[in-house]
């Protein structure tokens, strides 16, 4: 069996999937599945993906649902990974042609059953880290004490233990919305586990206009009940207070627009919520100017 599956969840990206492909076609190792979990094209992306399954180049397996979002993507991939690791590219992004080797050496030679996978980095195509490199003395952390203990910032690339995945309840899908913030995946694993620091780079990102990172107060008007649930998570688990306060913020605005006026429901810090309130009307405000 191969050590890594590399998942891409894509919706109607035929026109940028080949610079994945290829990206795993130069790859130094073949230790790994390519695995496209097809949210429900229409454009030509079947047809693509079978020239490529026909090339023989690599392992690929297609799978196709109906279209729900890239959360719900993540969900059926890791309904069919089966190898002991896994690494969402998507379907705009690519990786470094060491990259599977790298990721497969160092945890050959460091992994445990302790660690929940890899921290590594990603860049633009220019070479530039996308945020700060993690700091080199730190060799195994949790994703959130990166952030708020060691003062790393900017997207990093997360390498999963594919049975750590399985432990915890999927995102949850919600009639009509299309996101749920990945990130509460990791922030639930942060209670139990640790991850390898890596300064690697593990993928080469492009942020597409039309993609969800450039598009974010739209998201928070289109999927508020999936927003509503990543600030819970992240309230019942931050260890700042003035974390846990913008987060109660954006709780406020989610409810609001989710219709959803018990502001404490499933709320794990409901005084701050309180406190908030005006501050929460506030950002709902700016959000509804800025996406008229």
């Amino acid at each position: 069996m191969k050590s890594i599956t590399v998942f891409t969840p894509t919706f109607n990206r035929a026109f940028c999937l080949s610079q994945v492909y290829d990206s795993l076609c130069r790859q130094t190792s073949g230790d790994f599945i390519w695995m496209i979990v097809d949210d429900g094209s229409t454009d030509n992306t079947k047809e693509l993906v079978d020239s490529w399954i026909a090339q023989n180049k690599i392992d690929i397996q297609y799978i196709f649902k109906n279209n729900g979002g890239m959360h719900t993507a993540h969900n059926t991939a890791y309904d069919h990974i089966n190898t002991e690791l896994n690494v969402c590219i998507d379907s705009d992004d690519y990786m470094p042609d060491d990259a599977i080797s790298n990721i497969v050496e160092l945890w050959r030679i460091h992994g445990s059953e302790n660690l929940a996978g890899i921290i590594g980095l990603d860049a633009f195509k220019d070479g530039k880290i996308v945020g700060t490199k993690i700091p080199d003395d730190i060799k195994i952390s949790t994703m959130t004490d990166l952030y708020q203990k060691h003062g790393v910032w900017g997207d990093k690339k997360v390498v999963l233990r594919t049975d750590v995945v399985k432990k915890y309840p999927k995102y949850p899908e919600y009639e009509d919305e299309r996101l749920v913030p990945l990130g509460t995946l990791y922030k639930i694993i942060d209670q139990h586990y640790q991850f390898l620091c890596t300064n690697h780079v593990l993928c080469i990102v492009e942020y597409l206009a039309d993609g969800s990172s450039n598009n974010i107060l739209k998201q928070y008007r289109k999927s508020p009940k999936g927003f509503y649930y990543a600030r819970t998570v992240e309230m019942r688990y931050s260890k700042s207070t003035k974390h846990s306060f913008t987060r109660a913020m954006h709780l406020i605005s989610s409810a609001i627009f989710a219709k959803q006026f018990n502001i404490f429901k499933d709320n794990p810090q409901k005084a701050l919520t309180v406190l908030a309130l005006p501050f929460g009307l506030a950002l709902h405000c700016y959000i509804l100017y800025k996406t008229k």
